[in-house]
């Protein structure tokens, strides 16, 4: 049996957490969940498009009503297409909700993935902790229905979070182990600075709220997030021993 995610945009700063949704099987939950950073076969330019148009879309609804209170009518109104279209891209509601996580989740590994053992670590990483400012900036709301996901126990991520996943991260620590073997950075458990280059980048998608509420602001504009970017990589790199550009 499987709790369903529901987010809700108007309520604790991104998501309504009780509600629940008619929970699919277990057959249902465990799709291929494919992430071509992770080396799944790349699809036509027509169908990446209308994918895109569609998940776009789906984005915005999961957000705003969660998974409960979407529904496919909505989404295909809002992408602009006959829902016939929209059901050949995507069977059922939640192939289309696993699309979303997938699609943030390239975004993500992607980038992560440009990081190699012969880069310097302070170029490299000021670079990748701008480009996840900047997701966290344009996408916010991917971010946040990942979130939620996660806690609410990832049941839609069992097949994102298997064997080949655990591989794939233990080549990204790999890289940072490869610095501090080097010489070129201090050493710190790369495992552990992972986790927090992701959670300090997605923390101001996932909680601007909280963030807008403390600082006195309405929205967090592009500056707002470039100032923010700016103090994680001096925070950042000083703590693995690299002195920032900026």
């Amino acid at each position: 049996m499987i709790i369903a995610p529901h987010k809700d945009l108007s309520e604790t700063g991104g998501y309504v957490i009780n509600a629940l949704a008619v929970p699919p099987t277990r057959s249902e939950v465990l799709m291929t969940f494919e992430v071509p950073a992770h080396g799944a076969k790349p699809v036509s330019r027509i169908r990446q498009k209308n994918e895109e148009t569609i998940i776009k879309a789906a984005e915005d609804e999961f957000a705003r009503h969660g998974y409960k209170g979407t529904s496919m009518n909505t989404i295909a109104q809002n992408a602009g297409l006959p829902k016939a279209n929209l059901h050949y891209y995507f069977t059922n509601k939640l192939g289309l909700y696993v699309a979303v996580l997938s699609n943030i989740i390239e975004l993500w590994d992607s980038t992560f993935n440009t990081l190699t053992a012969e880069d310097d670590p302070t170029e490299a990483l000021t670079r990748y902790i701008r480009a996840k400012m900047e997701f966290s900036r344009r996408q916010p709301q991917a971010s946040r229905i990942f979130a939620m996901e996660v806690i609410s126990g990832g049941e839609c991520l069992t097949e994102y979070f298997n064997q080949d996943y655990r591989a794939w991260f233990q080549g990204r620590a790999g890289v940072f182990q490869a610095w501090i073997d080097a010489g070129k950075m201090d050493p710190v458990d790369p495992v552990h600075l992972i986790f927090l280059l992701w959670g300090s980048t997605q923390h101001y998608a996932d909680f601007a709220t909280q963030i807008c509420r403390v600082t006195g602001r309405t929205k967090l504009t592009k500056q707002d997030m470039e100032d923010a970017g700016d103090n994680l990589i001096r925070i950042i790199l000083k703590g693995c021993g690299l002195k920032p550009a900026i």
